[in-house]
């Protein structure tokens, strides 16, 4: 199991909008920016469907998803690859349906991707750049 440390949860907290990276299973690639995004646990990432139409249908068939995050204070970045749950009812769903509406009435609240974190690496510019971490 793959959890991540402090400092990347630091780096992460620090987000307010997510590059997300998924692929088809042809390899195209889609990168969309995500702003309903939570670290649940060291090593599960909820992200919430309000207006997902290629990056849903691409961890449909491919599921697996990439997320950047960066701190610009810092200058340290990170890659978090993860493979991909889908859910559409049950408690977890309606648990980030509930909060998604907390925000505003008029988000459709379409799904939750659950997010299984399977690797790290490191993305500051520099001699380690692409190292795997975790």
């Amino acid at each position: 199991m793959v959890k991540l440390t402090v400092e990347m949860k630091e780096v992460f907290a620090k987000q307010k909008v997510f590059a997300a990276a998924t692929a088809s299973k042809n390899a195209i690639p889609n990168v969309a920016p995500i702003a309903t995004v939570q670290l649940i646990a060291d090593d599960t990432i909820w992200i919430g469907d309000n207006y997902m139409v290629k990056t849903l249908a691409n961890v449909r068939e491919n599921p697996h998803l990439a997320l950047y995050i960066w701190d610009p204070e810092k200058k340290r970045c990170f890659q978090i690859k993860g493979t991909v749950t889908i859910k559409t009812s049950g408690p977890e769903y309606e648990k980030i349906k509930a909060q998604i509406k907390q925000k505003g009435a008029h988000y459709p609240a379409k799904g939750l991707l659950i997010v299984t974190i399977t690797e790290v690496h490191e993305c500051t510019p520099g001699s380690n750049a692409g190292k795997k971490l975790l």
